[in-house]
C-alpha cells in the first residue's frame, strides 16, 4: 500500500477509502490507516448508502464507525437514490456510486479515492466484457489509477484481503447481494470462475488479470498513436464539421483507423462509437461506392471531396465525384 500512495499522492494529500464495510473494501481502510499518516496523507472513508435493501442505514452506520475507530477522518455517508432508466439494476447503481462519490471528493477536497477492487473482480469483469463480445476495449478490466480512482489491489486475489480482515480481528459485512445469482457478476463468480478452474486449472483469475494488462498496455499504445495520427489529418470545415483526410486515413492500418474515426467522435461529438459505428465510417474511405451519409447516434457522417465529414445529425453535403 505505501509503495502504491507513493505513487500517486504527495504529501498532505486527503485520500478517501470508497468503503462499503465487505472484506475488500475493509482491509483496505484498514492499510490505508496503517500507511497514509507514514507518507505524510490524510486518509478518510466515504460510505454510499444504495437504499437498495432493508437495513441499508445500519449497515452504512456500522461501517463508518469501523473507519472511526480505525482513524479515518473524515468519514462521510452519501445517501443516493438508484434509478433504473434501462441500463439494469447493476450499472444503475454503480453510476449512482460513482456519482456519489465524486460529490464527495469535490465536497471534501480529496485528491484520490482508493477502490477495493481485487485481483478476482479484475478476472470477473474480463469475462463479462468477454460475454459482451464489445471489443478489445472491455477486456481490459480496470486501470489501477483512472483519473482520481485508484486501485491499490488489483494484484491481491480476494482471499488474501479476508485473511488480512481476520489478522487484525476485523469483521467484514457479508452483502446478501454478492449471493443473489439474479447478477451476472454473482452468476460468474459463483458458478464460472469454480467451473473454469475445476476444468482448466488452477491460476485462472491470474491469467485472466495478466491478460487484461497486457490488453490495456497494447490498447494504449495503439491509442497514442491514433492520436498522433488524428492531428495530422483532423481538420474543420467552413461549417464547422470536423474533417478527416480520406488519404491519410486509408494509409493507416485497421486498428489506426477505427481508434482515429472513434477519437474525432468523442473529442469533437461527446459520442462513443460501437466497433460496426467505426468499421461503417472507415468504409467510406477504403470501401468507396458512392454510399450516402450515416446516421450514428448523434452524430452524421458523410463522404465528399476527398474528406470525411463528422457533423451534427441532419446536416449533408454534396455526394463525392
Amino acid at each position: 500500500m505505501r509503495n502504491a500512495l507513493r505513487g500517486f499522492a504527495v504529501e498532505g494529500d486527503l485520500v478517501l477509502v470508497a468503503l462499503s464495510g465487505g472484506p475488500d473494501s475493509l482491509a483496505l481502510a484498514a492499510a490505508l490507516a496503517f500507511e497514509a499518516p507514514r507518507a505524510g496523507l490524510r486518509a478518510g472513508a466515504v460510505i454510499v448508502d444504495h437504499q437498495l435493501q432493508p437495513g441499508s442505514a445500519e449497515q452504512a452506520e456500522r461501517a463508518a464507525r469501523q473507519a472511526r475507530d480505525l482513524g479515518l477522518d473524515p468519514v462521510v455517508i452519501e445517501r443516493v437514490g438508484v434509478i433504473d432508466e434501462g441500463a439494469g439494476p447493476e450499472a444503475s447503481a454503480r453510476a449512482a456510486r460513482y456519482a456519489a462519490i465524486d460529490r464527495v471528493k469535490e465536497r471534501e477536497g480529496a485528491s484520490w479515492i482508493v477502490l477495493g477492487h481485487t485481483l478476482d473482480d479484475q478476472a470477473e469483469t474480463v469475462l463479462l466484457g468477454l460475454a459482451r463480445g464489445s471489443g478489445g476495449k472491455s477486456l481490459h478490466g480496470m486501470a489501477v489509477v483512472n483519473g482520481y480512482l485508484v486501485r491499490p489491489l488489483l494484484g491481491l486475489e480476494r482471499a488474501e484481503t479476508h485473511q488480512a480482515c481476520e489478522d487484525q480481528g476485523l469483521e467484514p459485512w457479508s452483502d446478501p447481494m454478492n449471493e443473489d445469482e439474479s447478477y451476472r457478476r454473482v452468476r460468474v463468480r459463483k458458478t464460472v470462475m469454480p467451473m473454469l478452474e475445476a476444468e482448466l486449472g488452477p491460476g485462472i483469475a491470474n491469467a485472466l488479470a495478466r491478460t487484461a494488462t497486457t490488453l490495456r498496455e497494447d490498447a494504449e499504445t495503439l491509442d497514442a498513436l491514433a492520436l498522433e495520427w488524428a492531428h495530422e489529418i483532423v481538420d474543420t470545415d467552413e461549417e464547422g464539421r470536423v474533417t478527416l483526410d480520406v488519404g491519410g486515413l486509408v494509409t493507416q492500418p485497421a486498428a489506426l483507423r477505427q481508434r482515429i474515426c472513434r477519437i474525432v467522435a468523442e473529442q469533437g461529438f461527446g459520442v462513443s462509437l460501437s466497433r460496426a459505428h467505426t468499421m461503417a465510417v472507415s468504409a467510406l474511405a477504403t470501401e468507396w461506392r458512392g454510399q450516402g451519409p450515416i446516421d450514428l447516434p448523434g452524430i452524421r457522417v458523410e463522404r465528399a471531396e476527398g474528406r470525411i465529414l463528422f457533423g451534427a445529425p441532419g446536416t449533408t453535403d454534396s455526394d463525392e465525384e
